[in-house]
């Protein structure tokens, strides 16, 4: 059996492998090691937690051992398609390369420009980025990538899907040709196979398992069902989560949750905290600092449930994962695979669990195509729908809707307006007074000017002009019933004393609806008294002012 003494490593990154506690060498480390130190390009393909960051880092260092940095000229490069993925490469090399002098700069988003700057400024070994944010320093002219020796790029696949595939292919332009170059990835699709032919000189290829195969170390189960509503699926999906945990019960030391959108993410998340376990959401919204410390508390143990979208898929190295739960089904049957490799890695045994609702069949088809297996179906536990209620699922605060709340919620009806039987102030219609309105005598509306033909023809029986007198504005008001004030101005004053404001009369806006009645208060305004009609003048007047003009 190969051990790590047998590769021709540098003695010092063999002391730092043995500290770490590691002597055989895994199949992909034995096998693309070898043509590595010889300076010989490598297309390593095999499932994800094989070894594969190893794999590259180890005989980087050594290649490394001699030599000198310029100012923003790294000697090497490694391309990683996420930030967490970037970071864990970056801890490998400093727990490989701690017994050497080489340095390293680790450029990724979510990290001020000033500090990163500051680094390639001073000259480093390694440079280790995401896409972004390598070409982001490059157009500042704040890095040349001219002195790169050997260019790394992990979890190819996963560039292609987030829609790498152009950067990475601008980043090769700009390096060197006689560099050397470590392609790894977990499936090998045409546009790999394509970008390997064009930028990849005679590599020794490296296919240490059958291409997007699963562990034969993880459990795989498949949990159906079908959802009383389609409305209640999501919901429904939750009870299911929430049972497959309590029913592993201490087996499950911890677990991540694979959703495909980031806001189910987070709803998830919620909800499992409002029903008592200790959850975290991780995703690409949240900020560098709020990911780190999720992953951090999540590897120390102090987490117990990671909440994730695919961000999370793809090379973390968390050895001591469980379980993982597929709660969506992936719409990529590669990311199946790469999601369920974060549990059984290194030896260990690991369960994938997987909850699949009539809409999953076609990606459940396409995943079972591709690693050539059936996925074992399994029964649900024992009472996994009876907490599938609305009142039980507090993930939202109380917005879920029931069936009979409508679009207003509860105690709504159309339009927003609130129903009698949803307030405790209104009484039946029977019961209820209602305000009878009477109609005015004669109408207020305000009447046209007579023109100049209408004040030639003779008139008769015209009504009395009314004095215009401003001392005297009560005489323009229109005549009123003695009790019809009193009486306005009584029940004013008698509403406004009352210490309930049920008893205040209704008036039915349309049929089956109820609204308040609101008056003008215990003040009615003097303009709202007056009259605003213009009478039309008499023939005496009439005659006057054609004499004036």
């Amino acid at each position: 059996m190969t051990k790590f003494s047998d590769l021709e490593l540098d003695p010092r990154v063999l002391q730092a492998v043995v500290e770490s506690g590691y002597e055989t060498p895994t199949p992909i480390q034995a096998q693309a090691i070898p043509p590595a130190l010889r300076g010989q390009d490598v297309l390593g393909i095999a499932q994800t937690g094989t070894g594969k960051t190893a794999g590259f880092t180890l005989p980087m260092i050594t290649l490394l051992g001699q030599g000198r940095a310029r100012a923003r000229m790294p000697r090497s490069l490694v391309l990683a398609p996420t930030r967490e993925l970037a970071a864990q490469v970056a801890e490998s090399f400093d727990k490989y390369a701690k017994y050497t002098k080489l340095t390293k700069a680790l450029l990724i988003g979510g990290v001020s420009f000033g500090d990163q700057d500051k680094l390639i400024d001073r000259g480093v070994d390694v440079l280790i980025a995401t896409p972004g944010r390598l070409l982001d320093h490059f157009e500042r002219g704040k890095l040349l990538l001219t002195g790169v020796q050997i260019m790394v790029v992990d979890e190819a696949d996963r560039m292609l899907d987030m829609g790498f595939i152009p950067d990475i292919e601008r980043i090769f332009q700009m390096t060197p040709k006689t560099r050397q170059t470590l392609f790894f990835s977990a499936t090998m699709a045409p546009e790999i196979e394509r970008i390997t032919n064009a930028f990849l000189n005679n590599p020794a290829k490296i296919e240490v398992a059958r291409q997007a195969t699963a562990n034969t170390s993880i459990e795989q189960k498949l949990f159906a069902f079908s959802p009383t509503r389609k409305d209640r699926s999501f919901t429904e999906k939750r009870a299911v989560l929430r049972a497959l945990i309590k029913a592993e019960g201490e087996a499950l030391t911890n677990a991540i949750v694979f959703c495909n959108r980031k806001m189910d993410v987070d709803v998830v998340a919620k909800s499992l905290k409002a029903h008592g376990f200790h959850a975290a959401p991780i995703h690409g919204d949240l900020d560098q600092s709020v990911r780190t410390k999720t992953l951090d508390e999540f590897r120390d143990g102090a987490l117990r449930l990671l909440i994730a979208s695919d961000v999370a898929a793809r090379g973390l190295d968390i050895p001591a994962v469980s379980h993982v739960f597929n709660f969506d089904v992936p719409s990529h049957p590669e990311d199946y695979v790469h999601r369920i490799g974060r549990t059984g890695r290194a030896g260990r045994l690991g369960k994938a669990f997987s909850i699949s609702v009539p809409a999953d069949d076609k990606y459940l088809a396409a995943i079972e195509h591709l690693v050539k297996a059936q996925i074992p179906r399994a029964a649900l536990p024992a009472g996994a729908l009876d907490d599938a209620s609305d009142n039980s699922d507090r993930s939202r605060g109380g917005s879920s809707r029931s069936a009979s709340s409508g679009r207003g919620g509860s105690g709504r009806g159309p339009r927003g307006s609130v129903l009698p039987s949803a307030r405790g102030d209104v009484k039946p219609r029977d019961v209820m007074p209602v305000i009878e309105t009477t109609e005015p005598d004669e109408p207020t509306l305000v009447q046209p000017a007579p023109s100049r033909a209408s004040q030639d023809r003779p008139t008769t029986e015209r009504p009395p002009r009314q004095s215009a007198d401003r001392s005297s504005p009560t005489e323009r008001r229109p005549e009123l019933r003695p009790d019809h004030r009193a009486d306005h101005r009584s029940e004013s004053r008698s509403d406004s004393r009352s210490d309930s404001r049920s008893d205040r009369p209704y008036r039915s806006s349309y049929p089956g609806q109820y609204e308040r009645v609101v008056g003008m208060g215990d003040h009615v305004p003097d303009f709202i008294l007056r009259s605003f009609r213009v009478p039309e003048p008499t023939p005496d007047e009439d005659e006057g002012e054609n004499n004036a003009a």
